[in-house]
């Protein structure tokens, strides 16, 4: 099984920059997209048209134009949910369940803690929802979690970790948050392939030339339940990709 998992930083603006061409070049069987930005009334025949042959699921954000994620299968579900039964976090579609007989896809996108951490509080208080929803669903049968989780994890996973450690995605705060998710019971599919593979990232700034000179993050990921972690024969960063300040990654399971 083929999944990919990209933000796109806006779908409309990423159609018109290569993402049709590379959706329709990779074939996933599950494709799931973070930051879309738009509403459902938004999806134009353009955006239908490249989507034929996928059952397709959306979470807005209730704010226009914020936050926002989607799957597109071509294996129908049992059942989907939206969010993490959590009002207070379920405002902003950053999360959408997809049941499937032998495991449960979980598309996420994880809130930014900002500038000057002004969202850091907010931010641990989600971590600590995100992990019991994951594992409560992990009783019930393996999870395959990805997205653009807004962390890297060691300073391996980002160019300059020294100048970094009190930004948002680098603090310790937030590094601790998904230590404890993956010591519950949990694999980051990529580091499990490549533990010491070093400069693979998958976000850059757009300023300063980052994405030229690879002065990236790790920060989008393809988590899953350790009891099948076995089953993992390839995960992928394609870096090579444009059409947003993230590259598509992929896991075949």
């Amino acid at each position: 099984m083929k999944l990919i998992s990209w933000n796109v930083n806006g779908l409309r603006a990423a159609v018109k920059k290569g993402f049709k061409e590379f959706f329709n070049q990779i074939d996933a069987d599950i494709f799931c997209i973070q930051e879309t930005k738009m509403q459902l009334e938004q999806i134009d025949i353009e955006i239908q048209n490249m989507l034929k042959g996928y059952y397709c699921y959306w979470n807005s954000a209730i704010k226009k134009g914020y936050s926002g994620t989607a799957v597109f299968t071509k294996k129908e579900p049992i059942n989907v949910t939206y969010g993490i039964g959590k009002e207070e976090h379920d405002q902003e579609g950053r999360v959408i369940t997809l049941e499937y007989k032998e495991f449960y896809l979980v598309n996420c996108y994880t809130p930014n803690s900002k500038r000057e951490l002004e969202r850091l509080e907010y931010r641990m208080v989600w971590e600590d929802e995100i992990r019991k929803y994951l594992l409560k669903l992990n009783k019930i049968k393996p999870v395959v979690l990805c997205g653009d989780l807004n962390v890297a994890h060691k300073e391996i996973d980002l160019k300059n970790p020294q100048s970094n450690k009190h930004n948002a995605g680098f603090t310790n705060e937030e590094r601790e948050k998904i230590e404890l998710l993956l010591n519950a019971g949990f694999t980051d599919s990529f580091r499990y392939l490549y533990p010491t593979k070093e400069n693979c990232y998958t976000w850059w700034s757009y300023m300063f030339n980052a994405r030229k000179n690879n002065a990236g993050w790790r920060i989008d990921y393809f988590i899953v339940s350790k009891s099948i972690e076995q089953k993992i024969k390839e995960a992928i960063i394609y870096s090579d990709i444009m059409g947003s300040d993230h590259c598509p990654i992929g896991l075949y399971i």
